[in-house]
């Protein structure tokens, strides 16, 4: 039912129909930047998980491809991130050589006043999520990510706020 997805932002499926891979060199770099991230929407991450995992690392470790402190680590080969707050988020493999090959993702999420809106394609809920912690510059601001055009993703009214949806799940409920 359409209702559960319609407060939730938009899910983007990292590296579309590949996935979380090395294989095929998917440039993830070229993924995040055709895509405008806002708060709400949720990375899903798919992948083998004998062969990869997910590791949310700040910029220093992003940058050298260090895997020894992550933030936060993903192992399950479909792991749902969901983005609660603007900053930046760095994701490598933590498997040796793999963030070296290109396995290594930066989301930039900006403030916005706008409301978000969700892929007309995606009217189920997206799987249970984690959160994930922004990691912002030395300065404290966010870069901002290349404009996108969300044509193909646009549902009017759309409310950000899963209090919104639960209102309206209970009232609808005792309607």
């Amino acid at each position: 039912m359409a209702v559960f997805g319609f407060c939730l932002g938009s899910v983007y499926k990292v590296g579309d129909s590949a996935g979380w891979t090395i294989i095929g060199n998917v440039d993830y770099n070229t993924w995040a930047s055709s895509k405008t991230f806002q708060i709400g929407d949720t990375l899903i991450f798919n992948y083998d998980a004998k062969f990869h995992n997910v590791l949310q690392v700040t910029l220093p470790d992003f940058h050298s491809c260090n895997s020894s402190s992550p933030m936060a680590t993903y192992s399950t080969g479909n792991d749902s991130i969901t983005i609660t707050s603007p900053g930046h988020y760095y994701y490598t493999c933590g498997f040796v050589g793999h963030c070296e090959a290109g396995q290594k993702l930066d989301i930039r999420v900006l403030k916005s006043l706008q409301p978000t809106a969700m892929p007309v394609s995606s009217p189920i809920r997206a799987p249970p999520s984690h959160t994930a912690v922004p990691e912002t510059s030395p300065s404290g601001s966010v870069t901002p990510s290349p404009s996108h055009n969300r044509a193909e993703s646009l549902l009017p009214f759309k409310f950000c706020s899963k209090i919104v949806l639960c209102l309206f799940v209970c009232f609808w409920a005792l309607y």
